[in-house]
């Protein structure tokens, strides 16, 4: 198939609020192991559910008929009616007899506290997680964990949780729906809540063995009431189901800004191919979010105040952005990060400018960013009239205020200023909080308005801004590729090749497979001895290239078997000895199959054009700068497989060094589109056979104004028993 639908195989669908809805907004609610100890997790998570007036609240102690005001009873079986969820706060020898008992009453989810399970590597502890997950399965009861902290439910006040703090902290519900791989991670950011921020729902995943960080966003996007989705993760099972969850978001117009942590790319350490080691595991998240439409965050501290932005923002109206400050080394700052974000600052029209230049004293700046300068102090309407004027140009979607000085008397009522502002407008105010006075006057009143957005640092606003764009202009105009089924005959034809391969395919093996799906190859002849060589040299005509034919070296140029430009029979004898002899020094002793001689491609533009198979996201396509710098320059993109070729032509744009394929110094522009035509055929390839293909890397592309030629090629087949 044609498609990722290959990837997806036997993949389990996201669940959504409907399956979901049991978990995390329970009418009942049963703690197993509700002890009178104060510090026990039980007790805990009933402080934690002391404010929530929406469930109905049970504990299970064989030794209490009551607990911390809690009914109990002794045992699961004898719950007085039928029970929602469990919080299984018991040690690990005992969780498992308890989810039985779950299941057989009907239960909808259990949240398991304990650890000890899949996180020690353990062969044991992993089946033990495993049992788990096929218990809530057969009962269809949704488990949480195990080795996980809780679920919030904020909009209720249900905080399903073990964390001591909840019961205790300013909780507000919010727009901002927090979903966390990390308890304790998402656990650090939920205490934004200290300085004023809100949130929605926060859910830890912990080991995963049922319901993941995909699944919690699948839910929140079917929440109306939350409008943005932060997501923490250190990695995932199945990276088509964080798509399907995204897409589920993107159709809600409801931004996902995701930080990835974990980002050694330990698979390319293994890889056999070039396309291996320039797509590691973070290339392939980076593609899965541009094709979900996934916010990236760089940082983990971008999280919190980039959903914030989001939550409050809604569309972009406009793809740039104003400034207005009163502090001329603050109009240098914003200038500088919106460059490196690739903000667009554009200058403001003849009549806001006009509107500008009234309310600003003449050694002020009416433009963009806007000086208001310090005078602003004994003229604070300006402040607000050029905000307005600012925000009222359509050229620009949100404004920036940069606040390098905070004071008690003037910042409470600026603050009121801007809201009003954004209010009137319809478009956000973000606030550039310079000042070290982290907390100070009116910052918790930014944090709580529900149009004006607080950052900590100038970076990380206009990073916001940048990712905000980005998702408004995919809103407004992304389309689904059309990708149409490869012809039977060449998926026919095409195992066939690979099944009767080995696990590395020659060079001439991986051709003809490439030439079957499209790709133009370097015609060659194998030969055995050097009178063939110099025969089959005179027939294609000089000069030659002559290379060792072998599935067990992959590089030939680093073994030293390959000669380029040979002209005449005395060189082609010579090269053809001296393949042979650099052959056989090799250890261990390869395979050779012969000698290819292949005529000597024109000089152009050398690319390499490739796929790997990412664990988690399935086949991945590259291209970037070839040869023999490939590895020195590092120079690529890449995209989830399949791809068209507008993809492929979006993806060359991309490029580092995208100048040299429309000509640098002189030399011709090649052909972009027959060189974009050769990438989305090898990312058809390396789709339609993501079970049997792990890496292709087709090295060089020699590129020139008349089309382009694979000059050498590379496919490394899947092991047999993954």
């Amino acid at each position: 198939m044609s498609s990722r639908a290959a990837w997806r195989r036997n993949r389990r669908p996201v669940y959504g609020r409907a399956e979901l809805k049991r978990l995390i907004e329970p009418e009942t609610v049963a703690i197993v192991g509700l002890s009178r100890s104060e510090t026990s997790f039980g007790a805990r998570t009933r402080r934690n559910l002391q404010h929530c007036e929406t469930i109905r609240l049970y504990g299970v102690n064989p030794g209490a008929a009551e607990v911390h005001g809690v009914p109990c009873v002794p045992t699961i079986a004898e719950l007085p009616e039928r029970t929602d969820c469990a919080i299984i706060a018991v040690p690990q020898e005992s969780v498992e007899t308890l989810v039985e008992q779950c299941a057989e009453r009907g239960f909808g989810a259990c949240i398991i506290y304990a650890s000890g399970y899949a996180e020690t590597g353990l062969p044991e502890k992993v089946r033990l997680q495993e049992r788990l997950a096929e218990i809530g399965r057969a009962a269809n009861m949704r488990i949480v964990g195990p080795n996980c902290i809780g679920v919030i439910n904020n909009l209720t006040r249900a905080g399903l949780i073990f964390v001591a703090t909840y019961a205790t902290l300013p909780w507000r519900p919010g727009g901002v729906g927090l979903v966390s791989q990390s308890g304790g991670l998402g656990h650090a950011m939920t205490q934004a809540v200290e300085r004023g921020g809100s949130f929605s729902h926060f859910f830890a995943a912990g080991n995963s063995c049922d319901v993941d960080v995909c699944d919690y966003v699948s839910y929140l996007a079917d929440e109306p009431r939350c409008r943005a989705i932060v997501c923490a993760a250190e990695g995932l099972k199945d990276g088509d189901r964080l798509l399907e969850a995204a897409e589920k978001a993107f159709a809600a117009e409801k931004p996902i800004v995701m930080y990835k942590f974990a980002t050694a790319a330990a698979a390319a350490e293994a890889a056999m191919s070039h396309t291996g080691t320039l797509a590691g595991s973070n290339a392939a998240y980076e593609a899965a979010f541009r094709l979900g439409s996934i916010i990236e965050a760089k940082n983990f501290e971008d999280l919190y105040e980039t959903a914030s932005f989001l939550a409050k923002a809604g569309k972009p109206l406009a793809s740039g952005v104003a400034a207005v400050t009163a502090s001329g080394g603050a109009s240098v700052i914003t200038l500088d990060r919106a460059e490196q974000a690739g903000v667009a600052m554009p200058k403001p029209s003849e009549a806001t400018r006009a509107i500008l230049t009234a309310a600003i004293p003449e050694f002020g700046s009416p433009s963009n960013p806007c000086d208001v300068t310090a005078q602003v102090a004994g003229n604070p309407e300006s402040y607000g009239a050029c905000a307005e004027a600012l925000l009222c140009d359509p050229a620009y979607g949100a404004l920036v205020v940069m606040s390098p000085t905070i004071t008690a008397a003037s910042t409470p009522k600026q603050a009121a200023m801007f809201s009003g502002v954004a209010e009137r407008t319809g478009k956000p105010v973000c606030i550039s909080w310079l000042s070290e006075w982290l907390q100070g006057p009116a910052s918790d009143i930014y944090e709580q308005d529900p149009r004006v957005a607080l950052f900590h640092t100038t970076e990380r606003c206009y990073r916001a801004l940048a990712g905000w764009i980005r998702w408004g202009a995919d809103i407004a105009q992304r389309t689904p590729m059309e990708l149409s089924p490869t012809d039977p005959a060449i998926l026919e034809a095409t195992a066939a090749r690979l099944a009767a391969s080995g696990p590395a395919l020659t060079e001439r093996e991986a051709k003809e497979i490439l030439a079957g799906y499209d790709v133009p190859v370097a015609l060659d002849r194998v030969v055995q001895d050097a009178a063939a060589a110099i025969r089959a040299a005179e027939e294609i005509g000089y000069p030659v290239v002559l290379k060792v034919e072998s599935p067990d070296i992959p590089h030939k140029t680093e073994a030293g078997v390959v000669r380029l430009g040979l002209s005449g029979a005395v060189a082609v004898g010579e090269a053809y000895h001296a393949i042979m002899t650099a052959a056989a020094r090799l250890d261990p002793k390869p395979e050779i199959r012969g000698v290819l001689v292949q005529p000597m491609v024109p000089e152009g533009v050398e690319m390499v054009v490739g796929a790997r198979l990412d664990p988690t996201f399935g086949p991945l396509v590259v291209v970037g700068l070839g040869g023999i710098m490939v590895e020195l320059l590092r120079d690529s993109v890449a995209e989830l497989a399949p791809i068209d070729e507008a993809t492929a032509l979006a993806m060359l744009a991309r490029l580092k060094g995208a100048k040299l394929l429309d000509g640098f110094r002189g030399s011709a522009a090649i052909d972009r589109g027959e060189l974009a035509r050769i990438v989305a055929a090898v990312s058809r390839l390396a789709a339609d056979f993501s079970g049997d293909i792990a890496e292709i890397d087709v090295n060089p592309v020699i590129c020139s104004p008349g089309g382009a030629v694979a000059v050498d090629a590379l496919i490394v087949r899947r092991p047999r028993n993954s």
